[in-house]
């Protein structure tokens, strides 16, 4: 039996990939072990156009190396395309993923504050306005346990957040922070319900926004940041990112 009944997505290539990027990731499938396009084949029971595709994406995420007649050989971290959300999600289902969470959650504070602060001086009123009611609505869905409406909130709370901050760069990390908040519940990673504080700590971000208080504002992000390293706990403080 081939292992492409385990892979269930669409296209086959993306979860072919995924599972051999999480092998690299893991260590599995070491530096020192090619593997060709007729392997890829014969292992998971696929075309050769459909192995072709997969040698393409791993290139792509600089996870492998291609060379003619000796085939695929994985590459170190250093040349992973690591802010790729492909990559953070492969990561996140790998044994790095506490490591992955510390060094995302560090990215996150170093950016979204300040991010916060700038989209309560540079927003229009009306999109600042519109962080209210998804601050509201994420108290609501928080409060009864539904993580799944809540997660989505969140997400269209911090990339809306990152996009008017009126910086291309922070507005680029709206899919990063979209994978690891989407990741953290799939995962099972979240509380049964999100902690009280970290209810207030959103409403203080949109109320301060809407104000147009950027000291409030990258204040209270940085709030639900530090809530969400504490989370974590000494986990995260301590496993370096390629534990």
């Amino acid at each position: 039996m081939t292992r492409a009944a385990s892979i269930g997505e669409d296209p086959l290539h993306y979860g072919i990939a995924k599972q051999l990027g999480i092998e690299i990731i893991d260590g599995v499938w070491s530096p020192d072990e090619a593997r060709t396009l007729e392997e890829i084949q014969e292992s998971f029971g696929v075309s050769r156009t459909v192995a072709r595709e997969v040698s393409r994406h791993l290139e792509q995420m600089g996870m492998v190396q291609t060379r003619r007649r000796m085939g695929l050989n994985p590459l170190p971290m250093s040349h992973w395309n690591v802010l790729n959300p492909q990559v953070i999600d492969w990561r996140l289902h790998s044994s790095q993923r506490e490591g992955q969470i510390r060094t995302l959650t560090q990215l996150r504070l170093a950016v979204e504050p300040m991010a916060a602060h700038s989209t309560a001086h540079l927003a229009s009123i009306h999109t600042r306005a519109l962080l209210l009611p998804l601050a509201a609505e994420m108290r609501r869905t928080g409060e009864a346990g539904d993580l799944v409406e809540f997660m989505k909130l969140d997400i269209d709370f911090h990339t809306l957040i990152l996009k008017e901050s009126g910086n291309e760069l922070f507005a680029a990390l709206g899919d990063v922070v979209s994978v690891v908040l989407q990741g953290r519940t799939e995962l099972g990673l979240m509380p049964e319900r999100p902690k009280p504080e970290a209810l207030a700590a959103h409403e203080a971000v949109a109320e301060a926004v809407f104000l147009g208080d950027g000291e409030g504002a990258q204040s209270a992000m940085e709030a639900i940041l530090v809530e969400v390293r504490e989370a974590f706990g000494t986990r995260l403080d301590g496993d370096p990112a390629n534990n």
